[in-house]
């Protein structure tokens, strides 16, 4: 009984193998980027590829074990719930209120360290930002509202509605 137990999880193993999600890539930068309207200076450009991209725009590059299902599942469910909270890629699109929210959100992620989350540092090393890193991209947040703010002068930024 075990053994046929066993089989039949192997079986299936194998077959959910062949179930695999759509991946999130794309070759070109979408005309909705935030790079092609405001200006991100190169070493933002490079700390938000490094450490955001993967889940925050519509190019994740994908290791190895995302072939393997369940893993792939669960990263591209990941993938998936980081879009829905901010898409560099589809920025333009946002209203500019949401886009200065969106902004406040990383200036916060960044201040308190509550991004990129942990789980992503586990296995992205390269993803770990320096103090100077976060303040470049902080920085650079906080002249991009501004300049949201400045373009849309009718937009109540400070309400919750």
């Amino acid at each position: 009984m075990k053994k046929k137990i066993l089989y039949g999880l192997l079986i299936l193993l194998v077959i959910i193998q062949f179930i695999r999600p759509t991946k999130n890539q794309s070759n070109s930068i979408s005309a909705n980027d935030i790079s092609k309207h405001y200006s991100v200076p190169s070493d933002v450009q490079e700390s938000l590829k490094v450490a955001c991209a993967d889940c925050h725009s519509n190019n994740t590059n994908y290791p190895w074990y995302t072939n393997i299902q369940p893993v792939g599942w669960w990263m591209q469910h990941h993938v998936n719930e980081g879009k829905e909270h901010l898409n560099f890629s589809e920025f333009i699109g946002y209203s500019p209120k949401k886009a200065n929210h969106k902004l406040k959100e990383v200036i916060e992620s960044q201040e308190e360290g509550w991004m990129p989350l942990e789980s992503y540092l586990w296995i992205h090393n390269d993803a770990k930002l320096t103090k100077e890193q976060k303040g470049a991209i902080i920085a650079w947040a906080k002249t991009t509202q501004q300049q949201i703010q400045t373009a849309n002068p009718g937009v109540d930024f400070t309400s919750k509605k």
